[in-house]
């Protein structure tokens, strides 16, 4: 199984609602699209989408890299895999999102030629998880009225997207979500970045005394702020969540080290692919915490991969996060995971069960021609 041709596009999705957060407001999901062939005639998919706030990768940015890393894949063989995996690693420094989508393509490819799931490639067994759903940050009306529609469309599990108000607003709008739905539905928070320290305690402390339960907090301060992250999770009973603080093995090494954190969230597009997500559950593992498995506002193709990968770590995995198609009007992805409200079912056909993708529009090819 050689590396034959490699396609790029580009697939444009509305979202149902804007997806906002302390860092930005987005309309719709622009996903970066890999198709990679084989001379055996098999098909690997990946993809990756343009977070420039939080990886820094644009779609430009990605193609350019692209077009630096696919001559080196090109007539190479499927079963040389870590020297695949190491060539697209070391080409180019950074671009993460695009080298999760190429791995992510490979590891398709991967369990294709072996006849199995791709879950079931990295060790994993019953192909069904439970996420939760995004509530974009609004004003605190709006945010009800949306928590309220997706409890009434089966979920049980919210996470609240905060930090663009003022910390006692933030408040405000906790409490009336949970005046709303209820105590049986888990509230999760995630405030982007969007709060200091200091504004992070009050917030969890004031909903603390007020005997809301949440979940867990997601990154209340800045990515760098390794020290303040610390100081929240020391002063807090609520469970903190290092997000944007860790991309890498080393960056979740120092937070497991200095306790800096209670829970992981490994996404795809900062780990730059599976290898190494591998590599951050299993550290997170040996240090006996947990992990989340988490996406940015992606598209079918990759969230599809992340779920496989939760399913085969469930032992260290303890929250899903992966809700990116459920906010879009639709998806142009044909195969791969079934969602029904909060629960995704996986195929059981080898690799990652995708088929096709419509619409792709801005088509590049590299390697043969058809």
């Amino acid at each position: 199984m050689l590396i034959k041709r490699i396609t790029v596009g580009e697939v444009i999705v509305p979202l149902k609602v804007p997806f906002k957060t302390a860092l930005r407001t987005v309309n719709e999901l622009n996903d970066l699209v890999l198709i990679v062939e084989t001379d055996t005639g098999h098909t690997g998919y990946g993809a990756a989408t343009a977070t420039a706030v939080i990886t820094g990768d644009l779609l430009d940015s990605m193609r350019a890299a692209l077009a630096l890393i696919a001559p080196h894949l090109l007539g190479k063989s499927l079963l040389d895999f870590n020297t695949l995996l190491r060539t697209i690693h070391q080409s180019i420094v950074h671009h993460d999102s695009l080298k999760a989508a190429l791995e992510i393509a490979l590891f398709d490819l991967r369990a294709q030629q072996v006849g199995l799931p791709l879950y079931r490639l990295l060790g994993g067994g019953e192909p069904v998880i439970k996420t939760d759903i995004t509530i974009s940050v609004n004003d605190t009306d709006i945010m009800v009225a949306d928590a309220r529609r997706a409890v009434a469309e089966g979920f049980d599990c919210l996470k609240i997207k905060l930090g663009g108000h003022a910390w006692r607003d933030d408040v405000l709008s906790v409490v009336a979500i949970f005046r709303a739905v209820g105590p049986n539905v888990a509230l999760r928070l995630d405030a982007n970045q969007g709060w200091s320290p200091k504004q992070a305690v009050q917030v969890i402390q004031a909903l603390e005394k007020a005997d809301i339960a949440l979940e867990l907090v997601e990154q209340p301060v800045k990515a760098s702020d390794v020290v303040g992250l610390k100081f929240v999770t020391e002063h807090t009973l609520t469970p903190i969540v290092a997000d944007e603080a860790v991309f890498c093995v080393s960056d979740a090494l120092h937070l497991l080290v200095t306790h800096s954190a209670d829970i992981i969230n490994i996404k795809l597009m900062k780990t730059a692919g599976i290898s190494q997500a591998i590599e951050v559950a299993n550290l997170t593992r040996m240090h006996h915490k947990t992990c989340m498995l988490g996406c940015m506002l992606e598209g079918a193709i990759s969230v599809t991969a992340a779920a496989h990968f939760a399913v085969a770590f469930d032992d260290v995995i303890a929250y899903i996060d992966l809700d990116g198609p459920q906010l879009c009007d639709g998806s142009p992805v044909e195969g791969g995971m079934i969602m029904n409200g909060p629960w995704i079912n996986l195929p059981t056909v080898p690799g990652l069960g995708i088929t096709g993708v419509r619409g792709l529009i801005h088509t590049q090819v590299y390697g043969a021609s058809r």
